[in-house]
């Protein structure tokens, strides 16, 4: 595996990559659990959002960074995560991490992760922050953030129709 700096010609497959990783989230969870009414105000465009999102992500000029990591043989991009770091808060944190599906439980994330810390480390920054969902979909996510030595922080986020 290869970890590498984000190119432009990298936006497309990312952007489909991360609309393929998400898409459980708001599809099976999110929008089952909150009905329509929630889902089309929270969430009713979120692949549009993430075609904007992706597309801002890798902005040194911003501190906000992009690394891919290809999978050598198939010369495919088997993930990605992006970060930022806040230099006069010596803070960093990950924005988004997306490991294709069929490169999940090879060490992909944790790789990405790693790299992306030293680079954080590198620029200054002292504490790293990563987020992700309390739900039963997220359950992985959190697990790994934990192997990864991160202390979770609950937090809990409601929604409710008018």
């Amino acid at each position: 595996m290869l970890i590498r700096a984000f190119t432009q010609h990298d936006l497309a497959p990312l952007t489909e990559l991360t609309i393929d990783t998400f898409r459980p989230i708001y599809e099976e969870s999110f929008r089952p659990l909150m009905g329509e009414a929630v889902f089309a105000v929270q969430h009713g465009d979120w692949r549009g959002d993430y075609r904007k999102q992706v597309a801002e992500l890798h902005a040194p000029e911003r501190h906000t960074y992009v690394a891919i990591a290809e999978a050598e043989a198939e010369d495919s991009i088997a993930g990605y995560v992006a970060w930022g770091v806040d230099p006069a808060r010596k803070k960093g944190e990950i924005t988004i991490l997306a490991v294709a599906a069929q490169h999940r439980r090879h060490h992909v994330g944790t790789a990405l992760c790693e790299h992306a810390f030293e680079q954080m480390r590198a620029l200054g920054a002292e504490v790293v922050e990563i987020g992700t969902g309390g739900d039963q979909f997220h359950a992985p996510a959190r697990a790994f953030y934990e192997a990864l030595g991160c202390t979770p922080h609950p937090l809990t986020v409601y929604f409710r129709q008018l």
